[in-house]
């Protein structure tokens, strides 16, 4: 793993998980073209535009034995090849050409993804119970287009 890595799968949906695969979206402050929450108390907004997480950490997951997918945690860009425990908030994101993007906070998982783990156990991806297993929140810092296959790249706040 390292500080750079690219984007394995953009997704977005009318409102709820999974959210679906996409080729390419366009990244504005308020988040996915296209993409919608059903919860905005809890989902979305400029701190929470971006939801990110790691193929890695999916594919980890599902050797635990939980049917997890790429687009099932509700992340909007399933990421690849970062070091995902140096990803947290304060750390900045280039992806592809010219999308900036900082990390804000760990989500907290809801019951509306109960049905990507094994026994509904959404706290296997709870930053507090199992560090560096929570999916990441981002504000957008300059806007552009995201598309499968981007370079992702920290570049800044990795420390």
């Amino acid at each position: 793993m390292s500080d750079h890595g690219w984007v394995f799968q953009v997704n977005l949906s009318a409102g709820g998980v999974p959210k679906l695969p996409v080729a390419e979206a366009a990244v504005t402050t308020g988040g996915l073209a296209g993409d919608r929450q059903n919860d905005l108390r809890h989902h979305g907004g400029p701190e929470r535009a971006l939801c990110l997480y790691s193929l890695e950490r999916i594919l980890d997951l599902q050797r635990e034995g939980h049917p997890v997918f790429p687009g099932a945690t509700g992340e909007n860009l399933t990421l690849a090849g970062l070091d995902w425990d140096a990803v947290g908030p304060g750390v900045r994101l280039e992806v592809g050409a010219g999308v900036e993007l900082e990390v804000t906070r760990f989500t907290t998982p809801c019951r509306t993804i109960a049905g990507a783990f094994a026994g509904g156990a959404i706290e296997r991806i709870l930053q507090d119970r199992h560090p560096g297993w929570s999916r990441v929140y981002a504000r957008v810092l300059r806007s552009g287009t995201v598309r499968v296959g981007d370079r992702v790249e920290v570049v800044a706040g990795r420390g």
